[in-house]
């Protein structure tokens, strides 16, 4: 039950990751999910709310998919 809510926060940010407009708003969301994913898994919650962090802000300069900022290309 635990990777099933793990999945589905996993596509929901990444859904929702495409909404955001700035390195910020994604930042916050990242590390949101990071931290709620690291608590799940019984790993420290502000080392996944770091790691959510640096992810949700670098998303679009990677180029994921769904997470490129359509106003800046």
């Amino acid at each position: 039950m635990r990777n099933i809510t793990l999945i589905l926060g996993a596509l929901a940010i990444t859904t929702l990751a495409g909404c955001m407009q700035t390195d910020g708003e994604r930042a916050l969301a990242g590390a949101a999910v990071g931290a709620v994913a690291a608590d799940a898994t019984d790993n420290n919650a502000l080392t996944g709310a770091a790691i959510g962090a640096l992810a949700g802000t670098y998303c679009d300069d990677l180029r994921v998919p769904g997470c490129v900022n359509r106003n800046r290309y």
